[in-house]
This record gives C-alpha cells, structure tokens and sequence, in this order.
C-alpha cells in the first residue's frame, strides 16, 4: 500500500498542500479529484520525488520511498513528455531499458502494449505525426512498459474518444487486478465515479473526503427517497413527515423527518396500489464534490 502521511508544502508564502494524508490500497484503483490548483498534481510529484514535501512522508508498505523503490514506479504527466522526433517503438523501447530491462524484453512488452492500447500500427510513426489522443496512448504505454509496482497517473483520459477511454480503463483494471496501487487524477467526475474503488476528494490543499467509493456515498447520502407507483403520487403533499422534492406523476422524490420510518410512507404507497420501485437515493460523485468543496 502506498500511503501519503501528514504532507505539507508552500511555495514561498503560499501553502499548497496542508497536511494531506490518503491511502492507496493495493489492487485498487483510487481516484483523486479536486478543482484546478487545489494541489493534485503537488501530491503527485511529491509521491515521485520530483519535489520535496515540507513536513510529512510517503512510505510504501511502511517503508520509505528511496530512489530505487521510485524507480519502480509508473508515471504519467497531465503535460506529455516524451519525444515529438522519435517513433512512438523507440522512445518507448527506451524508456523501458532506463528502468532496467533489456532491449528484447523493453521490446517485447512495446509492441504487446502498443497493440493493445490500439496503436500497433502506428508503432512506427514519429510522435508528433499522432493524434493528441494517440499521443495520450504512446504516453501511457512509456508510463506502463516497465511493469510498475505502483501507477501514478495525471489526467490520464483527457483528450480520449469513448473507445479509447473503455481501452485505458482495461488496461488500469489489469494492473490493479495484479496487485498494483493505482492512482489517479480526472475531472471527468462520472468516469471516475464508474472507475475508482477508492475516492480522494482534495480542495484548498486540504483532504476533504477520502475512503471507499460506496462508503463515502453511503456517509454523505440524505434522508432522500424516491417512489414509482402506477398512479399519480401527489397524495405525498399531505402525507406526514414527508416533504416533497419533485413530483413528476407517479415519481416522486421527497425528504423525510429525522427519525420518521420509511415503511410508513411504503406502507401509505401500497394501500394505494402497486408499487415499481421504493428506495434511498444515493448521491452522486458529482454531488458530494459540491457538497465537500464549498
């Protein structure tokens, strides 16, 4: 597990980052979102080494990162890195023999990874002759070639069509699914809603929600409910501890008192005939985001 421990960092007299600490679990995919400048991309290059934090640590398995455990990691830069003058095949070979591998395996695992990730055919094309979501492809490639014992990604679907999207998460569900730490920064909210196991909400430089997907809706969801009868559902204007959201026919979302029983109001639906469906409404990604970061 890599877990990121009490960091704090200021550029000058501006603090980024205020004493952020998350776990990220073995075999789990986590997602980590906040707004522009909340200090995702500071956390991450923290985590690699690329900069140093003021205070706090990040261990894996309980062990402090060297320059040797970072070697093992996978990297990849909201900004592309690599080479425009040099075919997608070379850089990539390359970037596998500076993290040890010979030039067979480096090639081997080049061209496995380039075909599945859709770019086989174009293996041999300079970089910069490739589209900008082609280009993201050849860059998780270089971020994946190695095998890394932990995947560190920045905005990794940006720029991708659909196709490509469900491509990438295979891939990342692969390495996970083999152990892998993997984390992960969008803002594309209902992928990673879809995506994650696990979920960092950051906003100010602050850690505002962290956890298990299911747990953190299941926390932040509200006396909510929604019913599908067969009739009209206005009769829940007047039914008592209940307050009526949207009513749109036989739909209806509404709140109820604290402490008032659900069954109550399935009870009241089903003496009034069939019921489709009763049952909490669990908010969104999208919904606690609004609701941690204001």
């Amino acid at each position: 597990m890599l877990n990121v421990d009490s960091v704090s960092r200021s550029f000058g007299d501006r603090a980024v980052l205020r004493n952020v600490s998350f776990p990220v679990g073995s075999g789990k995919l986590t997602g980590f979102v906040g707004a522009n400048g909340a200090g995702k991309t500071t956390t991450m290059r923290i985590i690699l080494g690329v900069l140093a934090a003021d205070s706090g640590e990040v261990t894996l398995d309980g062990k402090p990162l060297t320059r040797e455990i970072r070697q093992r990691f996978g990297y990849m830069p909201e900004e592309r890195g690599l080479y425009p003058k040099m075919t997608v095949q070379d850089q990539v070979v390359y970037l596998g023999r500076l993290h040890g591998l010979s030039r067979a395996a480096a090639e081997e695992r080049t061209a496995r990874l380039l075909e599945r990730l859709g770019l086989g055919e174009r293996a041999g094309e300079k970089l910069e002759k490739l589209s900008l979501g082609n280009q993201q492809r050849a860059q998780v490639a270089a971020a994946l070639v190695h095998e890394p014992e932990v995947l560190v990604l920045d905005e990794p679907f940006s720029g991708l069509d659909p196709i490509a999207v469900e491509t990438m998460v295979d891939v990342l569900r692969d390495r996970a699914s083999a152990g892998v730490p993997v984390l992960f920064s969008s803002h594309q909210l209902e992928l990673v809603e879809r995506l994650c196991d696990d979920l960092v909400i950051i906003a100010d430089g602050e850690i505002r929600a962290a956890g298990d997907r299911g747990a953190l809706r299941a926390q932040h969801a509200l006396p909510r409910y929604q019913l599908v009868v067969d009739t009209d559902a206005g009769w829940l204007r007047d039914q008592p501890g209940v307050t009526l959201l949207d009513l749109d026919g036989p739909r209806a979302v509404f709140d109820l008192d604290p402490g008032f029983d659900d069954q109550k109001v399935l009870h009241a639906a089903l003496e009034r005939g069939p019921v489709r469906s009763f049952g909490p409404v669990v908010p969104s990604l999208t919904e606690i985001f609004r609701e941690v970061v204001r």
